[in-house]
Formats: structure tokens, C-alpha cells, sequence
């Protein structure tokens, strides 16, 4: 009777069991792709901000929204697989870091999920991506930076930081057309206003930059302007800012994310606000509105942050009127 009872009671409690869990299964919520440019390490601090803009609205990821990360580790060439991929994992929403190409090869792979900007750098009426920014039509809307146009401040903000700047490299990443158009349209004109003579850099792959800064060390530039369009670049932030330090050149960057991990100054979009503005876009979509019909914004608000510890180590005195502009300083 004993053997008998035991197989019965097992398999009512394996049944209980598996009623428990199908009990606890999550809810049938939406489901965000995210492709991002860089890694886990080098991304953590955009898709936390974005995460935590997110939260900001009601949206948990694990409670009530689905997050689904896929890197392209700095190679571009991986991004139409990796959007093929969310497009088949049948995602809600695909969010798009970085510049123009990502967005592309995105659109590509869908005319029907939404694509929401997280940042591009590159013009996208200009690219063809979107119809207009007040009604971008289509599926894709969302955030793009002004980071062409900014170039001549960074130039005039390395400059000012720096009176004897007269040669500056110009470090660029292979595949961005966002950094080839600021680099020959944009940057020439700033540095002639300037007196500044720039001279471009690029890297096509992770093993070229110690191979540039060894030759820059030879040449010894006065100062260095890191374009960040590209995702190689983004995903070297850390290298790159390293680098620098140790060649001691004065470096300015387009986001501040470069002067968290050892960077001297950066001037571009404040990143917070721009994180919450691509949730304000996720939240609107999934609560009915359509991309196309969403105004592509651009940023309102920027930030000048500094950071003393590089300033110090490689010997530079900020001037003071040139700290007291800046938003953050970091110490």
C-alpha cells in the first residue's frame, strides 16, 4: 500500500508544482529591444539611464516590461543581424544607440515594429530615415543629437581651456558618416576661426589605438578632439580616455560618459534628459500613438562637464572662468 501511495503522491505534488509555477509566470507585458553599440560595460550607464527613466513612469522591467539587450561589441558590421534578430524575437519596440547606419540597417529589418531614436547623431531627414522632424511618417521617431553642429563649440571649449592650442588630431572611427560629415564640413571651418590646424585620425579596428597614440606621442599634437559617432569608438571609451591621460593630451569629447571613465571635458546633449525623453517615446507608443506621427526631437538642454583629477594629472590649470561655465565638475 506504501509503494502504491508513493508514485500518487509524487505526482500530485509534481502537478501541484507545476500549476504553482505556470501560476507565476509573468503576464503577457511588452517587450523593449534595445541595440546597443558597445558592451554591457561600456553601455551600462545609457541603458540604466533609460531603464531608470522607465521606472520613472510606472514601467518595472521584470514586473511590467521586458527589456532585451543585444551589443554589437564595436562592430558595426553586426548591427543588420542583430536588428533581424529582435524583428524575429517579435519585440514591441526596438530602440536604436547610435548614429545613422544603426538606424538604417533597423529599418531594414522592419516597416512595422516601431524604432525609437535613442540618440543619433546623423541628420536623419538628410540620411532619409524619417520624412521631416514635426511628422517623421513611418515607423521610426525618437531623439537626435546635434552633435555636427557642435563641433566648433568643442574646438572653442578645448581652445579656451588651453590659450597655446594650435595643432589638434581629430580621432575618428571608420563607418560613421555623422563623424565624416562634422569632419569635413564642420570642424575645418571652426578650427580657421579659431587659428587651429586639425588633422584627421581614424581607427578602423580595437587594435588601432595604441598603435595611433604611439605615433601621436611621436608627433606630438598640442590637443586631441575624439569624434564619437561611431561605435568602435564608443565602445573604447575607457581606452581611449586612458590613452589620453597617458599621452597626457588635453582631450575633449561629445558626451560625458567619456569624462566618467578618465576623460578631460565634454559638451553635448545632457543625457539624462535625453533618457527621458526616450522613455516619454516608449510610454506614448505603447500606449497607442504611432512613430511616424511623433515629432523627432532634438536635444534643449546640454552640459559642459570637467573632470579636475585628469586636469591635474596631466598638468593643466582650468582656467577659472572656464570652470565656472561648467555643469559638473568632477574632483
Amino acid at each position: 500500500m506504501r509503494r502504491r501511495f508513493f508514485p500518487v503522491a509524487l505526482s500530485a505534488l509534481l502537478f501541484a508544482l507545476c500549476d504553482s509555477a505556470h501560476a507565476q509566470q509573468p503576464k503577457n507585458f511588452p517587450r523593449i529591444g534595445y541595440l546597443l553599440g558597445g558592451d554591457p560595460t561600456s553601455e551600462s550607464a545609457r541603458f540604466d539611464g533609460i531603464r531608470m527613466a522607465l521606472h520613472d513612469l510606472g514601467y518595472i522591467e521584470g514586473q511590467n516590461l521586458a527589456l532585451v539587450y543585444r551589443y554589437t561589441a564595436g562592430r558595426p558590421d553586426r548591427v543588420p543581424a542583430l536588428a533581424a534578430e529582435l524583428v524575429r524575437l517579435k519585440v514591441d519596440i526596438i530602440l536604436v544607440a547610435g548614429s545613422g547606419p544603426a538606424v538604417q540597417a533597423a529599418k531594414e529589418a522592419t516597416k512595422t515594429i516601431p524604432i525609437v531614436m535613442t540618440g543619433a547623431g546623423l541628420d536623419p531627414v538628410k540620411s532619409g530615415l524619417i520624412e521631416s522632424l514635426a511628422r517623421p511618417g513611418g515607423n521610426i521617431t525618437g531623439i537626435t543629437y546635434l552633435g555636427e553642429q557642435l563641433g566648433g563649440k568643442r574646438l572653442e571649449l578645448l581652445k579656451e581651456t588651453f590659450p597655446k592650442l594650435a595643432r589638434v588630431v581629430v580621432l575618428y572611427g571608420a563607418g560613421s558618416p555623422a563623424s565624416i560629415g562634422e569632419l569635413k564640413e564642420v570642424l575645418p571651418v571652426a578650427a580657421r576661426a579659431l587659428g587651429l590646424t586639425v588633422r584627421p585620425w581614424e581607427v578602423r579596428d580595437a587594435d588601432d589605438f595604441e598603435k595611433v597614440f604611439d605615433a601621436l606621442n611621436k608627433e606630438r599634437p598640442d590637443g586631441l578632439y575624439v569624434l564619437s559617432g561611431a561605435s568602435l569608438i564608443r565602445a573604447n571609451r575607457k581606452r581611449i580616455a586612458s590613452l589620453a591621460l597617458k599621452s597626457r593630451l588635453p582631450a575633449v569629447y561629445g558626451n560625458r560618459q567619456f569624462v566618467d571613465d578618465g576623460g578631460l571635458m565634454s559638451y553635448g546633449a545632457d543625457l539624462a534628459e535625453s533618457y527621458r525623453r526616450v522613455a516619454y517615446f516608449v510610454d506614448k507608443i505603447l500606449k497607442g500613438a504611432k512613430p511616424g506621427e511623433l515629432p523627432v526631437e532634438q536635444p534643449t538642454k546640454f552640459e559642459f562637464v570637467i573632470n579636475l583629477k585628469t586636469a591635474k594629472q596631466i598638468g593643466l590649470t582650468i582656467p577659472p572662468e572656464v570652470l565656472a561655465r561648467a555643469n559638473k565638475v568632477i574632483k
